[in-house]
């Protein structure tokens, strides 16, 4: 008996009258292609893509020129101002050019080297290195926070592929159930209508399907951008993940993540930083002094030539305004980089727990999808199938028990995907992301 079906446009233009093996032929014929072409590709590596990814992420590479700037400024603070050096010439009257015809008439030199108090210069060092350590530390921070970007888009993209490999898996298993209704219907045990309803089942598996191809391209795209590529660059497809083993307890996890986090290092030279800051300040009382020396050129027998030496000091007499207000600031600042860093602390802490909790509540709900609830959907399924052939069960109940097999294989792939970016999460925390495998 042929089948005719009306395909209708949301905005209601009506497409004409197709034969139901012709759509189906269409269908497949487009799955065929798209799943050749994935086919012929080899598989992404991971481990390829993150040394990409350290190699050339524009973000990664202006982070290190940053710190690489802070640290020559280390060396410019650390020396001793530039020297001044003067010339000049005192005449005597304006009659006419007077030298060596008046003692007064005479040609100027002089030079002049402030000298900071002693400790200044050192201090200065201390504080800019300390930065240039905490941009550093940064760097490593943007390192690991790229990888792990990677890693989440790869482990996002290869979800992606598996789902379209489970919808077309079970959309084979939603042609038994409509063979099955096609059958009882031409028995006239059954109803079109649950033709239909098994039919329309598969074609939102290939709404489905269309949406992950959609969700391919947008995540290729933000893949190849973060490793440094064009965002049209050709990517194959990624490897299905490997359940790598987790056994470290959440105190281990902890304690390794407040030694080594860079987000940590990095605050923890601020304090630092801001300790060199407050004794800079309290050496600010102290009066820096600047030595001079001059000659004075008469060129005459008669007046002979001059020198002098000077030392110059500053005096501190506004202290109160000045001094005593800098060390209240570097007070201050050292008090927020140390709650900067206990927040920091606390940050990580709270993270560490939350990837943690994620990473054995997936592996649980991994082990309850794999040794439970998929067999027991597929078992309910078939037993369902069996039954609507016979006459027991309507074709409702088959779709539903269907439904929730193809729900339950998703949502371990889900649940796996969301473990392996929860240990990314977790490697970038403690600063061990630079492995892909």
């Amino acid at each position: 008996m042929g089948r005719k079906i009306i395909l209708v446009t949301r905005s209601g233009k009506n497409l004409g009258a197709w034969s139901f093996s012709s759509i189906v032929g269409v269908a497949v014929a487009t799955l065929f292609l798209f799943q050749s072409s994935l086919a012929a590709a080899g598989d992404l590596s991971l481990q390829e893509l993150v040394d990409e990814a350290l190699q050339n992420s524009p973000e990664i590479l202006a982070t290190q020129s940053r710190a690489k700037a802070a640290k020559h400024r280390v060396p410019q603070v650390s020396s001793l101002p530039d020297p001044m050096l003067m010339t000049g010439y005192q005449n005597d009257g304006f009659s006419g050019y007077t030298y060596g015809d008046s003692s007064d008439s005479q040609w100027m030199f002089s030079v002049s080297q402030m000298i900071p108090f002693p400790g200044k210069l050192s201090l200065k060092g201390e504080m800019t290195a300390r930065e240039a350590e905490s941009l550093s530390s940064s760097t490593d921070t943007v390192r690991f926070k790229v990888v792990e970007k990677v890693k989440t888009l790869y482990y996002d993209l290869a979800f992606a592929y598996k789902s379209i490999d489970i919808l077309r898996d079970k959309s084979a298993l939603f042609s038994r159930v409509e063979d099955a209704a096609l059958a009882r219907y031409a028995s006239g045990m059954g109803q079109q209508q649950e033709i239909l309803m098994a039919q329309t089942e598969k074609y939102m598996l290939l709404e489905k399907e269309s949406m992950q191809k959609q969700k391919i391209q947008s995540i290729e795209a933000m893949l190849n951008t973060t490793v440094g590529r064009d965002a049209n660059s050709p990517l194959e497809r990624p490897a299905e993940p490997s359940l790598k083993p987790f056994a470290s307890s959440l105190e281990e996890l902890t304690q390794m993540a407040f030694g080594h986090s860079p987000e940590i290092k990095a605050k923890e030279q601020m304090v630092k930083a801001a300790e060199a800051k407050v004794s800079m300040a309290r050496k600010e009382y102290f009066p820096d002094v600047t030595f001079g020396g001059t000659y004075f050129s008469r060129n005459s027998q008669e007046f002979p030539d001059m020198w002098s030496l000077t030392a110059t000091i500053n005096v501190p007499i506004f202290f109160k305004t000045k001094q005593d207000e800098g060390v209240h600031e570097a007070l201050a600042s050292l008090s927020e980089a140390k709650h900067e860093l206990a927040a920091t602390r606390l940050m990580v802490s709270s993270a560490m727990r939350d990837n943690y909790t994620m990473i054995k509540t997936a592996e649980h709900l991994m082990g309850l999808y794999q040794k439970a609830l998929i067999p027991k959907n597929y078992q309910d399924y078939e037993l369902s199938l069996a039954g609507y052939t016979s006459g027991k069960v309507e074709a409702i109940t088959v779709i539903s028990t269907l439904k929730s097999f193809l729900d339950s294989e998703l949502l371990y792939w889900v649940q796996l995907t969301e473990r392996e970016k929860a240990i990314a999460r977790h490697e970038a925390l403690v600063g061990a992301a630079g492995n892909g495998s």
